[in-house]
């Protein structure tokens, strides 16, 4: 069935960093349901191949190029075997992310910047290429995936905390700046989603403790952080950009 055409996403290009799996899988086949082609961008080969399968079936030109954000030098290159491939790209979502553990008594530099390169550099660097192809086109949709710990403070791991605060930032100084040319920036802040990554709290009091908090009372899913995405990267959100979107089932208000 057809997306709603304000949901329409048909001639659209989209490239989904980290896309092959979890969330980002998620987004990208979201994506492709309404009717965009997608390019997902990630480090594993083998999972890149699987989820391009999955869109192939839902009959989107799709493309998956294996790529580690942290490699500048690959960047340029992958967004322009985007366009070669599927044409100027009309969406990108930075979803490509790590959180290594390290507070701040003991994390070494390295890590650090490991952390920062991953979730807040690449976000810049791959939302400069891809405006600078919107911007002469007079259209474009960045989406961020950010997080809860971009409004809370992360003992265990400051740097995926100050990448994600500096991605909701990024996020609010592009959308000013990328406003007069018809690009609207917006950011994510997912809740605790089920997905390979969070697998392992299921059992652990920690899991009992993020439920009771939560008032949905559950763990969300890939696919609701879809719909989101699939709203901000269409027309239903042409007047809206800057804004920050918690698909969280109320966790962080409570």
């Amino acid at each position: 069935m057809a997306a709603p055409e304000m949901f329409n996403l048909d001639g659209r290009v989209a490239v989904v960093t980290g896309g092959n799996g979890g969330i980002g899988r998620g987004i990208a086949l979201g994506l492709a349901e309404a009717g965009a082609a997608v390019a997902v961008l990630a480090r594993n080969q083998d999972k890149n191949e699987a989820v391009l399968g999955e869109l192939r079936a839902l009959n989107s030109a799709s493309i998956a190029l294996k790529l580690d954000v942290t490699d500048r030098d690959a960047l340029a290159p992958a967004m322009s075997e985007v366009e070669r491939k599927l044409g100027p790209v009309d969406i990108l979502v930075n979803n490509a992310g790590i959180a290594l553990p390290g507070g701040v008594l003991k994390v070494d530099a390295a890590t650090w910047d490991r952390v920062i390169e991953t979730n807040l550099n690449s976000g810049f660097l791959l939302s400069q290429i891809a405006a600078r192809s919107m911007a002469p086109r007079k259209r474009g949709k960045i989406i961020n995936i950010a997080s809860e710990y971009s409004r809370f403070g992360n003992p265990i791991a400051p740097s995926y905390a100050a990448s994600k605060g500096g991605l909701i930032q990024l996020t609010k100084s592009m959308a000013v700046e990328l406003a007069a040319h018809n690009i609207q920036v917006n950011a994510i802040v997912p809740g605790w989603i089920e997905s390979e990554m969070t697998a392992p709290i299921k059992g652990r009091p920690f899991y009992d403790d993020i439920i009771k908090r939560t008032p949905a009372g559950r763990f969300g899913t890939p696919k609701e952080c879809a719909g989101a995405a699939v709203f901000l990267a269409s027309h239903a959100s042409d007047f809206v950009t800057g804004a920050t979107i918690f698909v969280d089932g109320g966790y962080a208000i409570r």
